[in-house]
């Protein structure tokens, strides 16, 4: 093999259509939506694989991924795919996406860069093979062994969908590494008493029971992010029991904050905005609170020791 899991990974010495598998499922379990892989027509016009991009506010945007497979991206080899994109769009691309096997140097980014804004196009970005590879591993690690290892991907985008969308590969501390990102959040990280809106701490505390429990994780405005693993994808009778135990403590955070409204120990200003950064409450009622969110952390923590989410 050209390299191995524990190395990096060194994706231009693979096939093109293979690499095109694995961008187009990494997108699958990254939430993409409305995925359509034109390059294996071989008439893509520019576009390997078009989607629909996740936002942080819950929308999303349709966007052009093109993928380069070769040993250096070249400045004609870039403006020619997005030329090529651009009039296959009818000349209505703003965003646009290079995933590139190899590394690219900063110059290089910068000229491309600059391309693609004289051509019109507004938002564009360059993985590298390591900021591809860096994702993958958050996200993807049992897809990156797939393609290291050498099996082969399925032909068919709604058979790489569906492959994506699961995760019958996982080991636990694969499936625990991915449930890890729901934490990554402020609701997590901050102590109560800087917390700048009190909706969005109680719609990301719910995000994240939701999330634990039947692995879909949306946004606070009920958009889905994507798939993540849930307790139920764990084999391990204690390991399942833990994450359990920590979505146990969730949701008393939960209850928590919801009585501490509901007597009015937590109350927001009385300006009328409901996202004013600016509420009162009762002495005890913050120390309470973090250290139930400390508790539910310690909880996860315990399953999965690669877990480094700390409250600050």
């Amino acid at each position: 093999m050209p390299s191995r899991i524990v190395q990096r990974i060194h994706f231009e010495d693979f096939g093109g259509t293979e690499f095109e598998r694995l961008v187009f499922a990494y997108h699958v379990r990254a939430g993409w939506t409305d995925l359509a892989w034109y390059g294996q027509t071989g008439s893509d016009g520019g576009r390997d694989i078009v989607g629909k991009e996740p936002l942080e506010n819950g929308g999303y945007r349709s966007c052009v991924i093109q993928c380069v497979n070769r040993k250096t991206l070249t400045q004609k080899k870039a403006e020619e795919d997005m030329a090529r994109a651009i009039a296959a769009s009818a000349n209505n691309l703003e965003v646009f996406k290079f995933v590139i096997g190899s590394a690219v140097s900063a110059t290089r980014r910068d000229t491309v860069k600059t391309a693609a804004i004289n051509a019109g196009i507004t938002s564009l970005t360059i993985w590298s093979g390591v900021d591809f590879e860096e994702h993958l591993r958050l996200i993807g690690e049992d897809l990156l062994r797939r393609f290291c290892d050498g099996e082969p991907f399925p032909d068919r985008p709604d058979e790489i969908r569906h492959f994506a969308a699961d995760f019958p590969r996982l080991s636990d501390n694969e499936a625990l590494a991915q449930m890890a990102v729901v934490f990554q959040r402020p609701a997590f990280q901050t102590r109560f008493h800087e917390e700048s809106s009190l909706p969005a701490f109680q719609a990301a505390i719910e995000d994240t029971i939701a999330a634990l429990n039947t692995g879909v994780w949306r946004t606070r405005e009920g958009e889905t992010i994507r798939r993540v693993p849930s307790l139920h994808h764990l084999r391990d009778p204690g390991t399942k029991a833990k994450v359990r135990k920590a979505s146990e403590l969730v949701d008393k955070l939960r209850r928590a904050f919801v009585a501490g409204l509901r007597d009015k120990t937590i109350r927001p200003c009385g300006c009328g905005n409901p996202d004013c950064p600016t509420f009162m409450l009762d002495r005890g009622v913050a120390e309470s609170l973090d250290d139930i969110r400390a508790q539910a952390l310690d909880a996860f923590r315990k399953a999965y020791k690669g877990f480094d989410v700390q409250l600050r």
